[in-house]
């Protein structure tokens, strides 16, 4: 199973709409304006928020946390790094490897695969296609790959 997921360029905030297979929209992101931080919420498109991601403006390098219905489930944490970026993943037990910059990684739970993630190119703005091994982990997935992106953002700012 795929998920399609394109940044909205001709946005004032972070934005980006989530396509299944057959390029039928299944959830859309939006960032909060005027927040201090990156506060970013997973919509299905009946407009319920299924998830929030945010960043941790008071750390040192950056954080983000990940909640679903008010708990947090987990987090990414930017390690100090002298040339290529690199995150502490704690979420969900899975574990990432790849080239996050490059977006072509993989999410593991132990030693199989969760999902796969390439970014596509010559498309107007940044667009992912998520593939997962398990249609159950598609919500899950798709918080932990915005929230790498998020992360992504303020390392290349």
């Amino acid at each position: 199973m795929k998920l399609l997921v394109k940044q909205r360029v001709f946005s004032w905030t972070d934005s980006y709409d989530v396509y299944d297979e057959n390029e039928k929209a299944k959830y859309f992101v939006k960032a909060e304006f005027l927040s201090l931080g990156h506060r970013l919420h997973v919509y299905d498109m009946a407009g319920n928020e299924l998830g929030l991601i945010k960043e941790k403006v008071m750390s040192l390098l950056p954080v983000f946390e990940i909640e679903v219905n008010g708990q947090t489930l987990g987090r990414i944490e930017k390690r100090f790094t002298l040339f290529r970026p690199k995150y502490d993943v704690e979420f969900n037990g899975w574990h990432v490897e790849g080239d996050f910059m490059g977006w072509n990684y993989d999410i593991y739970e132990a030693c199989s695969p969760v999902v796969h993630i390439t970014k596509e190119l010559f498309h107007w703005g940044d667009t992912y296609v998520l593939d997962f091994a398990n249609p159950a982990d598609e919500l899950m997935g798709l918080l932990l790959v915005i929230t790498i992106d998020a992360a992504n953002c303020i390392q290349n700012n």
